[in-house]
Order: structure tokens, then C-alpha cells, then sequence
């Protein structure tokens, strides 16, 4: 009971700072207006109808496909995957991929340009004004900040836990893990609505840039290679490591979060939540930071759950006895021993 209240108290501090970091981008471009006499508002360049919408349907572009395809292909032909890359992870992997690009994103788009004149008919392009690296430092804070907290709270919320699950369910990492997600946690990114909202109101152009990048340093997050590993090993890299894992996800910092355990000193999957920015971690006490890298990664629970079921859940039930996702399965399955046969480190 003391940890539950002591959990929800820091909940609750976390949340409040988190209104003022949203506004504080808000504020310093006004106090700068303000302080330089600007009043970009009062002549907004034209924003055509369809605009935002348009640009909402370009923000994933073919260049991230073949990167993270090329990517890929060279963690398979060095074999970083290890022997628990079955065909079932494989199927797994490949539809998380596939069908939020062809299914997803085309349903939240449709939800959005519905859904947004009808709710806020006067929004249209009245954010238009905004300089583009004003726009673009508002929707760093505004989407990333807020798939933090979407993030975290389905860590640290039970009920939640089972729609994420399937993302660390992978017994390993690699730029594949990316978008291994439930379709349901997919569908209900918060951070996907507020960016088009914003879009809608013209910051279309700084979320396009906004979004390469974002989705650029989370693949090479989860890739299973440590492109990090140099800034460690060399001490005149140091300040420059200092610096990069303390504001954006690296994969010493972001595989952590995916180790099987938390008590090894290097595995911290009840921290580092954050995707894009590793500084939010930094800023609200979730952060760990050892310049290390876990030696497995997943839950140890896991039994190769079918990929039906992570990906539908709770439409689809395992059929894995005692599986977190089977029809009488527990909220939280405890952690258990990892035999011998399901111990596989991949070389680095």
C-alpha cells in the first residue's frame, strides 16, 4: 500500500511539471515576440484546404522504409538476431510492420480529417504563424512528452500492461522490435492525435522534419547495433556521450529498458521510457544510465505466446498456460529463472 501511494504521488509531481514543460515552449515564443515586437499573427501566410491532411499522409516517407529494410537486412546477415528468431517472432515482427502502415495509419488518418473540422472547426491553419523552429521545438515537446507518459503509464498501470506487452515479449533486439506492437496500443498512440491536431493547425511542415527524426533515432535505438559503443571507449568522445544519452534514446540507454531484469545493474525495464528524448527520463527520475549493455532482453516469462494473440490481444488469447495474454492469465505475471536452453546473447 505505502509503495502504491508513493508510486501515485510521484505520478502526480511528474504530471504537474509536465503541464509546465508543454506550456514552456509557448511562453518563451511569446516572450521572445514580445521582447523583439514581432507579431507574426497578425498577417499568417495561407494555409489551401486539405493542407494539413496532405501533409499528414506524408510524414512517413520511402526513404525511412529502405533505411530501416537495409538496416535490417545487415542484423540478419550478422546474425544478431540469435536462434530464437523462429517463425513465429518472425510472423510476429513482420505483420506489427505491415499492417499499421497499410491499415493504421490510413484509419487514423480517416479518424482525423473527420473528426477534427467537425470538433474544432475554427483551429484550421491558426497556428500558422508560428516560425518553423518554434513549431518545430512545440511538437518535439508536445508529441514526445506525451508518448513518454503514454509509455510509462502502461509500465506502470497493471491494466495497461498487457496492450505493451508485446513489445518486449522479444527474446532480442534489432530494428524489427521497432514497431512490434498490440494493434490496440498502436490505434491509441496518444502522441499520433496531438501531433495532427497541431498539423491541422498548421505546423505541418515542422512535424514533417520532426518526424523523420523522431522515427530515425528510435530505429537506431532498437537496432542491435551499438553504434554508441565508440563514445564510450574513447575518452575524448566522453563529454559528447555525456551529452547524447542524457537527450536522446541511444542503444545502451533503450536496450536496457528491454532487458529481462531490472537487478543486474544494467537492465532498467522500469525506467527509460522515453523514445525520441531520453531527457524526460533524465528530468522526472526514470533514467538509467551505465554505458552497458544488457546480456538478454524480453520477459522471462515468455513462452512464445502466438503471434495472433500479441497482436489482438484481447480479442485473440494465448494459448500458453498461464500466459498474461491467455483467458484466465494474471494482470502481471511474476518473473521467473531463465533455464539454460533460453540463453541466448547474440555476438556484438
Amino acid at each position: 500500500m505505502k509503495m502504491e501511494l508513493e508510486v501515485r504521488n510521484r505520478l502526480v509531481r511528474n504530471g504537474l511539471l509536465s503541464l509546465f514543460i508543454y506550456a514552456l515552449p509557448v511562453l518563451a515564443m511569446f516572450v521572445v515576440f514580445a521582447v523583439t515586437g514581432q507579431k507574426p499573427w497578425l498577417s499568417p501566410p495561407e494555409i489551401s484546404t486539405g493542407t494539413w491532411y496532405q501533409t499528414l499522409k506524408s510524414t512517413s516517407g520511402n526513404g525511412l522504409i529502405v533505411f530501416t529494410l537495409a538496416l535490417g537486412l545487415v542484423e540478419l546477415m550478422l546474425g544478431m538476431y540469435g536462434k530464437r528468431f523462429d517463425r513465429n517472432e518472425k510472423t510476429l515482427d513482420l505483420v506489427c510492420y505491415v499492417i499499421p502502415k497499410l491499415l493504421i495509419r490510413p484509419l487514423i488518418a480517416w479518424v482525423s480529417l473527420r473528426s477534427w473540422p467537425a470538433l474544432f472547426p475554427g483551429l484550421q491553419g491558426n497556428f500558422a504563424f508560428v516560425p518553423f523552429w518554434w513549431g518545430f521545438l512545440i511538437l518535439c515537446v508536445a508529441d514526445d512528452l506525451t508518448q513518454y507518459w503514454y509509455h510509462r503509464l502502461h509500465h506502470e498501470i497493471p491494466f495497461l500492461w498487457r496492450f505493451h506487452r508485446t513489445h518486449h515479449s522479444a527474446p532480442y533486439m534489432g530494428v524489427s522490435v521497432t514497431n512490434r506492437q498490440n494493434l490496440f496500443y498502436t490505434f491509441f498512440f496518444s502522441q499520433t492525435y496531438v501531433t495532427s491536431i497541431l498539423v491541422y493547425a498548421g505546423l505541418g511542415a515542422p512535424a514533417i522534419v520532426l518526424q523523420t527524426i523522431k522515427s530515425l533515432i528510435i530505429i537506431l535505438a532498437h537496432s542491435s547495433l551499438p553504434w554508441d559503443r565508440p563514445l564510450y571507449r574513447h575518452a575524448v568522445l566522453h563529454p559528447l556521450a555525456w551529452i547524447l544519452e542524457r537527450t536522446i534514446s541511444t542503444p545502451a540507454t533503450h536496450h536496457a529498458h528491454h532487458s529481462d531484469s531490472s537487478t543486474d545493474g544494467v537492465g532498467y525495464y522500469k525506467g527509460n521510457f522515453g523514445n525520441m528524448l531520453f531527457l524526460w527520463d533524465v528530468i522526472f527520475g526514470t533514467a538509467l544510465i551505465t554505458r552497458k549493455y544488457p546480456a538478454r532482453f524480453g520477459i522471462t516469462h515468455y513462452r512464445n505466446d502466438p503471434w495472433q494473440a500479441q497482436l489482438l490481444w484481447p480479442f485473440v488469447k494465448s494459448t500458453v498456460e498461464g500466459s498474461e495474454l491467455s483467458a484466465d492469465g494474471p494482470v502481471v505475471a511474476e518473473d521467473l529463472s531463465v533455464p539454460e536452453d533460453l540463453v541466448d546473447v547474440p555476438s556484438r
